[in-house]
């Protein structure tokens, strides 16, 4: 088996995140509008060490209030991509900015599993249909 790394792109053409904003403005980009306020999605941002993202990656799709989330599928991208650091989003269909029990679970299983592998779980965005969001890291839930 032979692993090999081969980026598509110029690392300079990808936007340095520095702010939950910044995230929000790219992750808006990137959801589904037609659906993003019937079906859950879940997206992860691949970063660098400089916080420059390496690239993004759909994990799943569900139903109206719930997606299936793999840690494998995420942790394994992040890995293959060399990645120092992951942000984690999925949207809300009510429109309900805040986090759910189950939201609070994931995001601290999946950091716990970051931390066993010195990748940096940088935040968790909640995006909602309606222009808005809820950072767990400006929350301090991280």
């Amino acid at each position: 088996m032979e692993l090999v790394y081969l980026p598509n792109y110029k690392i300079s053409d990808k936007p340095i995140l520095k702010s939950s904003t910044a995230v929000y403005e790219l992750l808006y980009e990137i959801y589904n509008l037609n659906t993003i306020r019937c079906q859950e999605e879940f997206i992860v941002i691949y970063l660098n060490n400089s916080n420059r993202v390496i690239g993004t990656q759909k994990i799943s799709k569900g139903g109206i209030n719930a997606t299936v989330v793999d840690t494998r599928l995420i942790l394994g991208t992040a890995l293959k991509s060399l990645s120092t650091g992951i942000i984690i989003s999925h949207n809300h269909p009510s429109g309900n900015r805040e986090p759910s029990e189950n939201d609070k679970q994931l995001t601290s299983k999946l950091k716990n599993a970051c931390n066993l592998l010195d990748i940096k779980l940088l935040d968790h965005i909640i995006v909602t249909p309606d222009d808005g969001y809820f950072s767990f890291a400006d929350d301090s839930l991280l």
